[in-house]
């Protein structure tokens, strides 16, 4: 199966997102362009692209980024407790329809500001359910006319989706990811997402989950496509081991003296999967190769808890094996943005779309496996 390695755009309408020392241009649309079109440029396939209250609207930046580049793929973060099924199957169509099938989509469950969305479901069981239920209606506005639907928490009266997603003539929509460490995560995403995203957690932690997901698939009675697979990490990368390690305990010495992260919020803090992250430092300050777990104590949430550190080479082998465990959607960055948007493309997703070094070509040594 193919890799994919997206950027990440935090869309934020304050400076200083994760350390980020950048001063100007956040919250307008020529600074997220920028890093659009360089991570098009450097060999990303498009960006994650932040999502929160407070921060400009998700979809509308997507929107306008589509229009000012050729393959960069938008992954659009979503709130199910902001949008209607209805409403967002149609938007969502629309542009993948314009952009000639380049959206993609990261459901999010997660509480961010309740109160502020307007959104009154705050347990987060009922959550899921509503992300399931939400989940399964958009799959059929996307692919069946004329539908009607009643359920717990969303109902629609012979509805049909016009344009419809870019390919629906041949059975594509826009592919869905999710994230969530919870039973009732797991077991929306085991049958109803196209992609499960992990924090960056150590392999054993990974493949664990991976497991578990894939039988949960099977015990649930997933419908859809096997359920893929990807990493949310932040990569710090310099020229050499040495240097990579002396930036980190910097960055992470530096940040242990800012302010707190305005995006990352207390609900978020909570989350099931976050505190798996910050239960990470209990194991050790590097885990597997490189995996850095002190930013988690000094305030880091989200993909900024864990880092992968090191050379091009170190972190690109610890890519790899994530990809061994299955891991075939890579979702990762740096700060400062703009200028490692395309240094780390550079120097990282070269190797990456190179043979393992590790792995003798065929013909070499005394056999060769074949994939089964």
């Amino acid at each position: 199966m193919s890799q994919e390695f997206l950027w990440y755009i935090p869309n934020t309408v304050e400076p200083g997102h994760r350390g980020d020392d950048t001063t100007d241009g956040w919250g307008t649309l020529g600074f997220s362009t920028e890093i659009a079109l360089a991570a098009e440029a450097h060999g990303w396939g498009g960006a994650l692209i932040g999502t929160g209250w407070g921060r400009p609207d998700t979809f509308t930046v997507a929107t306008a980024l589509a229009a000012r580049t050729t393959t960069f793929q938008p992954l659009v973060a979503i709130r199910p407790g902001y949008w209607q099924p209805a409403h967002f199957a149609s938007a969502a169509a629309t542009l993948d329809r314009l952009s000639g099938g380049r959206l993609l989509v990261n459901i999010v469950s997660g509480l961010d500001n309740a109160g502020a969305y307007g959104d009154g479901e705050s347990d987060p069981a009922r959550r899921y359910d509503r992300t399931r239920e939400f989940l399964q209606l958009v799959r059929r506005l996307w692919t069946e006319e004329n539908v009607t639907f009643r359920g717990e928490f969303f109902g629609v009266e012979d509805s049909t989706v016009s344009p419809r997603p870019y390919g629906a003539e041949n059975g594509r929509t826009p592919r869905l990811y999710f994230g969530g460490a919870s039973a009732a995560a797991e077991a929306v995403s085991a049958t109803e997402a196209d992609v499960q995203l992990f924090w960056g957690e150590p392999l054993d932690g990974v493949a664990e989950r991976i497991d578990r997901l894939k039988k949960l698939s099977e015990s649930l009675g997933r419908t859809h496509a096997p359920l893929e697979f990807g990493l949310r990490i932040t990569t710090l990368v310099r020229d050499t081991t040495e240097e990579a390690w002396h930036d980190a305990e910097a960055k992470v010495t530096k940040l242990a003296g800012s302010r707190a992260d305005s995006t990352f919020t207390d609900q978020r803090r909570r989350a099931v999967g976050q505190q798996r992250l910050y239960d990470l430092a209990e194991r050790g300050e590097v885990l597997d190769s490189c995996l850095y777990t002190a930013p988690g104590r000094v305030g880091g949430g989200g993909a900024g808890t864990t880092w992968l550190v090191g050379s091009p080479d170190d972190v690109a082998a610890a890519l790899r094996k994530y990809g061994e465990l299955g891991i075939t959607h890579f979702v990762l960055s740096d700060t400062p943005y703009k200028p490692e948007v395309a240094r780390i493309g550079d120097q990282l997703l070269s190797r990456l779309r190179e043979p393992d070094p590790a792995t003798p070509p065929a013909g070499v040594g005394d056999t060769v496996s074949t994939p089964g």
